[in-house]
């Protein structure tokens, strides 16, 4: 059995979790909301995938990072905020 090497960075499986929860919260979008949105943008999501996404336990693809910041109009460098902070 082959087994494959997890990608992290510093522990973490992404670099936007937190901030997501942020952005998110402030704009009163609920999870199931937000996954609707990117359901409506062809990307397969829901509840559950937010909720990990947040909680820092699952990966965050290239184009699911873009949707996510259009869904919730944000720039993004606004979501990657915590991240620039956290490399300086």
């Amino acid at each position: 059995m082959i087994k494959l090497k997890q990608i992290t960075f510093g522990g973490n499986k992404n670099v936007i979790g937190a901030r997501l929860l942020q952005i998110r919260k402030s704009k009163n979008i609920s999870q199931n909301d937000l996954a609707a949105k990117m359901q409506t943008m062809n990307v397969n999501i829901d509840q559950q995938m937010i909720s990990k996404i947040e909680k820092n336990q699952r990966q965050v693809t290239d184009y699911e990072f873009a949707c996510l910041c259009i869904c919730l109009k944000v720039s993004a460098d606004e979501m990657l905020s915590d991240f620039k902070k956290m490399i300086k």
